[in-house]
């Protein structure tokens, strides 16, 4: 049997090693295929739990739409972050309570505000004078948080433009739902997805905490802090090629000593909410895809370039790369020799590659690779099914296969009674929509 050769751009930080379930999953794939390893994401929920007792998790579900990851996380006593009605109804599948769910989205429509109230969602993000208008009208009585505008810095993903409102709007916004019959409960921030620094999280506690006094003055007091997304994978490299490590003991650090302080400064009870996505799934996800060709061509600069065209790319499953690289293993080619080399998707389209530069954002692929040798892309489990595209070029899109080894024997169980009851659906339709409409790989690799 063949030794698998893990090459050596970019090297995954250790906490990110690829767990023997999904090692063994994509050894034994014949097609390609994503992996979820359902025991890792809850090893990675209770670690997250135990870092930040008190700090009751809603999954953003837009990291990870799968509806047995989902089922399980509710099981565990997650909720859900949703932004759009399909997903409340989906997050409400898995049986989890409706008090468990908010509409954290603040771009809403009339009917999609009537139709979440209706479906029982009674918490709504806010960022907006109009938009409160309209909760009022269409959900009343409900439960508001506003969310504040952070600067993003330090994040891949800064998220700092579409969403998010002053300290000085926030406090008119809040004042506004309370004249207008809705219950003021709290204010959220976002530090930017895939947030790099513990800096962000301190800025980000030092505003929350100027606008908790300033309600106060207003005769507004809360009963919560939405503390968003933006908690890291742990096996990107960015778009250079550079593995990042993120400084996640610092960031707990960090959260803690903020949740501490607002705590102190609110002087009553102050519930605090977190929404990690791709903290959750990202490592616990692989896919398994298989090389086009490996080419050489000079380029009209007179460089010669190798280009690694894989079966999978930025409209089936990659559509991050412009931002991360994923690892890949070459598992067929032990002790290769390697050429660097831009590494792309099988698209007839020039935005399906990763960036590269001249010496940068190269991968090194073994010499030798032919046209249909496998390839695992490593710590893919986030958006990858979020952004498949239907069948863009006629490429379709990938199945996925959810493992369930290592978990308890009650997940079947609480599976089967979900599907049993309506708030799940069954494996095997599930299976059979994914091979119509979700996406395939990743290579060199928003919100959460």
């Amino acid at each position: 049997m063949n030794q698998v050769t893990e090459l050596p751009a970019p090297t995954p930080a250790p906490r990110a090693a690829l767990s023997p379930a999904l090692r063994s999953a994509l050894a034994a794939a014949g097609e390609d295929r994503i992996f979820y390893d359902l025991a890792g994401i809850a090893r990675r929920y209770t670690a997250l739990r135990s870092e930040l007792p008190g700090v009751a998790v809603r999954f953003a579900m837009k990291a990870c739409p799968v509806d047995e990851v989902l089922v399980h996380l509710a099981a565990l006593g997650a909720g859900f972050d949703a932004a759009s009605p399909h997903e409340i109804a989906q997050a409400l599948r898995t049986g989890v309570p409706a008090d468990r769910v908010h509409y954290g989205n603040t771009v809403k429509s009339d009917r999609g505000i009537a139709e979440a109230y209706r479906l029982g969602i009674r918490d709504f993000a806010t960022d907006s004078l109009p938009d409160v208008a309209a909760i009022a009208e269409h959900a009343p009585g409900a439960r508001v948080f506003c969310r504040l505008a952070t600067s993003g810095e330090g994040a891949l993903w800064g998220l700092s433009r579409k969403f998010g409102c002053s300290a000085a709007d926030a406090v008119r916004v809040l004042t506004a739902a309370r004249d207008a019959g809705l219950t003021p409960a709290g204010l959220s921030v976002h530090v930017g997805s895939q947030q790099l620094t513990a800096g962000a999280w301190t800025a980000a506690f030092e505003l929350l905490g100027g606008v908790l006094v300033e309600l106060d003055r207003h005769g507004v007091r809360l009963d919560h802090v939405n503390l968003g997304g933006g908690l890291p994978a742990l096996g990107y490299a960015d778009r250079h090629g550079t593995a990042l490590d993120p400084p996640l003991d610092e960031i707990f650090r960090a959260v803690r000593q903020g949740v501490d302080r607002l705590r102190r400064l609110h002087g009553g009870a102050l519930d605090f909410v977190l929404e990690p996505g791709r903290h959750l799934v990202a490592d616990q996800g692989a896919i398994r895809t298989h090389v086009y060709r490996l080419t050489s061509r000079e380029q009209p600069d007179g460089e010669r370039e190798h280009w690694l065209y894989l079966g999978c790319g930025k409209f089936n499953g990659l559509y991050e790369m412009d931002q991360v690289q994923y690892r890949l293993v070459f598992p067929t080619h032990p002790a290769a020799e390697c050429v660097p080399a831009v590494v792309a998707g099988p698209t007839c389209d020039s935005d399906d590659t990763f960036p590269h530069g001249a010496a940068t954002g190269l991968v090194q692929v073994p010499r030798a690779v032919a046209s249909g040798d496998p390839v695992w892309i490593l710590s893919s489990g986030a958006y990858a099914v979020s952004y498949l595209t239907q069948g863009f070029n006629g490429f379709d899109p990938l199945p996925y296969t959810v493992l369930t080894d290592g978990v308890t024997d009650g997940f079947a169980d609480e599976f089967a009674d979900g599907i049993a009851d309506g708030t799940a659906q069954s494996a095997e339709p599930v299976a059979r929509q994914n091979r119509i409409c979700l996406g395939e790989a990743l290579v060199n690799g928003e919100e959460s």
